[in-house]
């Protein structure tokens, strides 16, 4: 679910979120491991991560491959883990200084709501980014419940 009017999104932050069938134990696993970060880590299907490195220690490092599936284009998405509080909450620095925190909320009936608010970059428009972003976490809602 996209999160328009949340308290958490401001003029320099935005939000987005989905809940998933998923305790946050399993939803944190699928969130951090860079086997899982590759399945789901694009935003279409043209789209595809086919790398993915983390350092899970406060101050270790990151890098995903996000590149079209034709090697028309790609880039990597990096940073530095600047919280770790295990199936909780989880923030990091990206190396242009913007700073997105992901956070695992436990919900009724085994569920979780994982919500992402990070400061958008001033290349794209907000609303874009914000699209973009949800969709990434679509696919995420995708592998990480049962049967995906």
């Amino acid at each position: 679910m996209t999160d328009v009017s949340s308290p958490e999104s401001t003029a320099s932050t935005l939000t987005v979120s989905v809940e998933v069938g998923c305790d946050a134990q399993r939803a944190w696993q699928a969130f951090i491991s860079p086997a899982a970060i590759t399945a789901w880590n694009f935003a279409s299907p043209e789209w595809c991560s086919p790398r993915a490195e983390n350092d899970l220690r406060v101050g270790g490092a990151f890098s995903y491959r996000m590149e079209a599936k034709d090697g028309s284009m790609g880039f990597d998405f990096a940073g530095t883990f600047t919280e770790l509080v295990p199936h909780r909450r989880l923030r990091y620095a990206l190396g242009d200084r913007r700073e997105v925190v992901v956070e695992f909320v436990d919900l009724p009936g085994g569920r979780t709501e994982v919500r992402q608010s990070f400061t958008p970059d001033a290349t794209f428009p907000p609303e874009q980014q914000r699209a973009g972003w949800q969709a990434i976490l679509e696919n995420y809602k995708k592998f990480v419940e049962p049967g995906g």
